[in-house]
């Protein structure tokens, strides 16, 4: 064959991203918002409250009380950090038992005082390591999600990146749980459920595929009660519009359950999860 008869192999089509992969990579990325991002640009009056009155304070998760345009809220997010230096202390938002048991003081606190309860849900999970495990870190966030299924005051979860394993299921029991759109909430990592299905953790991005992990998933499931647009080239330097996105939301979310009493309320938290069906 000639050089002039010589083919060249054609160059395969470039296969679009899974868009629950994409989901979960667009969640993991190091410029996202985090809690305390959200936390500067929509409340004032902010003061943090450090602490489980027990073993010590966990960075992986924020508690303050501040305002809400008119509101006085309890708050309580999952942070990561941005650098190095700030994940390392923030255990890269796996929260251990100190952190949950502060989050319950939190809710304790709000209950007391009628305010309002915010959570940021960021998180890849709690913490799994010895000496969490060893501190009762499974019975800890069962009490959390009892005490969130039982507090009487309006409980109102956004998950704003990462909503991964019981680690974020802890904070999102809530009357209204909302998602960015390109967050993601799955029972287990991608790759945590690729290493036990597949015996392989890099089929993650078919493991995420499977899960129905994505906001459009979730809310055709009925498990969430809305999804915020994400602009485009969504980051922490370029998220004003979406975050203006989740102030009406919690606007209007605050102005219909702070109308009912507080048994009705935990009534109908409880119904809403009793009555979730797969479909």
């Amino acid at each position: 064959m000639t050089a002039k008869e010589t083919k060249l192999p054609k160059k395969a089509a470039p296969i679009a991203a899974d868009p629950a992969w994409a989901s979960v990579m667009s969640a993991r990325k190091e410029d996202r918002p985090q809690a305390r991002d959200y936390i500067e640009k929509l409340f004032h009056g902010v003061f943090e409250v450090r602490g489980d009155q027990c073993m010590g304070d966990d960075e992986a998760i924020v508690t303050a009380v501040a305002w809400f345009e008119t509101y006085p809220v309890t708050i309580i997010g999952q942070q990561k950090g941005h650098t190095l230096e700030e994940r390392m202390r923030c255990n890269f938002g796996m929260p251990s038992p100190e952190g949950y048991r502060k989050s319950m003081r939190a809710l304790k606190q709000a209950e007391k005082f009628h305010r309002p309860v915010i959570c940021l849900v960021d998180t890849p999970g709690a913490f799994c390591g010895i000496e969490a495990e060893a501190k009762g870190q499974g019975r800890v966030i069962a009490e959390h999600l009892k005490a969130m299924a039982t507090v009487k005051t309006p409980c109102i979860s956004i998950i704003i990146g990462e909503g991964g394993s019981g680690g974020a299921l802890a904070l999102s029991l809530a009357d209204r749980l909302i998602m960015l759109e390109n967050s993601y909430f799955s029972v287990i990592s991608p790759e945590g459920a690729a290493s036990i299905l597949f015996k392989d953790s890099t089929l993650a991005a078919e493991a995420a595929k499977n899960l129905k992990l994505t906001a459009g998933d979730l809310k055709r499931f009925g498990i969430v009660d809305n999804v915020i647009r994400e602009v485009d080239g969504y980051s922490r330097f370029h998220m004003d519009d979406s975050v203006e996105a989740v102030r009406k939301v919690i606007r209007n979310a605050l102005k219909r359950l702070t109308t009912l009493p507080p048994d009705r309320l935990v009534e109908q938290r409880q119904q809403k999860y009793l009555n979730m069906r797969w479909q």
